[in-house]
């Protein structure tokens, strides 16, 4: 039935950790370890994270346990966001598993909607699937993955334009915008940052060489860009 395994097992490593999914949240993905490790190398103590689109909440948990338990840093915290409620159920329980009640937080919102403070970093993998694209997906993802996680609409952007945009307003100075594209979106989301006056662009290959992370910073000035291909 193209059932993915992590369906019928309710389970998925990533990072190292143990988490619970379900139909109801994207099944973490090897690809997006490639966020989490490059956020890592920025990641300081006392820094405050915003998980947009968090699912089951892998990406904001991975880098505030790892922070503390490989790199030493001392209180991080951060906040998990999704529209999905029941996306945050299987967050809120990856959450009481890995013990980081603490240190975390989840809130039901539409994007920044209800979203309140600022933050040192944002992450994100947000829906990046051209909406034409998703019917011609394998049957595991196309008929198993949760379609408002896919969809980025017709050109698969319209995600990266609104978090871009609002979240100059939640990233406190010299903040690190941190997204998850797709293998051909490099150039698009990194010109995108740089319309909306973000700086110090930098392009992260995966392990198969294909363009994966985009990573910014916002200083809250019109300073010059660079843009770096690694």
């Amino acid at each position: 039935s193209h059932i993915p395994l992590q369906h019928l097992t309710g389970h998925q490593e990533f990072m190292g950790l143990d988490f619970q999914v379900s139909e109801h949240v994207l099944v973490p993905r090897q690809d997006t370890e490639v966020l989490v490790e490059e956020a890592l190398k920025y990641v300081h103590s006392g820094m405050k994270l915003l998980d947009m689109c968090t699912g089951s909440g892998c990406i904001l948990l991975s880098i505030v346990k790892l922070a503390a338990e490989l790199n030493g840093c001392k209180e991080v915290t951060g906040t998990g966001v999704d529209l999905s409620e029941k996306a945050l159920k299987i967050a809120q329980e990856n959450r009481r598993t890995l013990g980081m009640e603490q240190t975390t937080a989840l809130l039901q919102s539409d994007l920044f909607e209800r979203v309140n403070g600022t933050y040192d970093m944002i992450v994100s993998n947000p829906p990046y699937i051209p909406t034409r694209v998703i019917k011609g997906l394998d049957e595991e993802v196309r008929l198993h993955d949760p379609f408002i996680a896919l969809d980025g609409d017709e050109d698969g952007l319209k995600f990266y334009r609104i978090i871009t945009d609002k979240a100059r307003d939640y990233l406190n100075k010299d903040g690190y915008l941190c997204y998850e594209i797709g293998h051909d979106q490099a150039a698009k989301v990194s010109d995108i940052l740089s319309s909306y006056g973000y700086n110090d662009i930098r392009v992260i290959k995966d392990l198969a060489g294909l363009d994966r992370v985009v990573v910014a910073r916002y200083y809250g000035t019109s300073v010059s860009s660079g843009r770096y291909n690694i």
